[in-house]
């Protein structure tokens, strides 16, 4: 078991709009490798942001920093043993390239949850569009603030047109497949 452990030491970097269902994917992913044993843990970027990265805004340089943060904390998990997996917007391409420089190409994988804006802007489930749109949050990915999705993805999930269930469920095929 130890060099399945090993070799499957990754982090999936799940990166997609707000309300796009990178969380969800990445609890029901965590669940099912948990469930073949497997050392994992999830960075949520919400949680991130209310923890060790709450002194950071929303401009340009902190949403690099952010990520720059993640990246290296998920580095030291990956040395660790466990399985990573980041549910972050990461809006720009420049920040998830250096997000897998820093954990490193082997073991990084990007995943983009594809979702149509319109699609989790009608699901707005912290209420955060209509906030944006009425001007409340400036910065807003999607809204105010641009959004790049990846040119080459590992993979791509889009939860508009199939459960999130089943989009867990093909990640981890994936995953079993590395």
């Amino acid at each position: 078991m130890a060099d399945k452990q090993e070799k499957k030491a990754v982090t999936v970097w799940l990166t997609g709009l707000s309300g796009a269902g990178k969380t969800s994917i990445a609890h029901a992913l965590a669940a099912m490798l948990e469930q073949d044993g497997q050392a994992v843990t999830v960075l949520d970027g919400d949680l991130l942001r209310d923890g060790l990265n709450r002194d950071l805004g929303f401009t340009p340089q902190d949403r690099h920093e952010n990520i720059r943060r993640t990246a290296e904390v998920a580095r030291l998990m990956n040395g660790a043993g466990l399985v990573v997996i980041a549910a972050l917007i990461s809006p720009n391409r420049e920040g998830r390239a250096m997000a897998g420089a820093i954990i490193g190409a082997a073991q990084f994988i990007e995943v983009h949850v594809s979702t149509r804006l319109e699609v989790c802007e009608a699901r707005d489930p912290k209420g955060l569009y209509a906030r944006a749109r009425a001007g409340q949050l400036p910065q807003f990915t999607g809204v105010s603030a641009p959004y790049e999705a990846p040119l080459s993805p590992a993979l791509a999930l889009d939860t508009g047109s199939q459960p999130l269930a089943a989009s867990a469920e093909q990640l981890y095929r994936y995953w079993l497949a590395l």
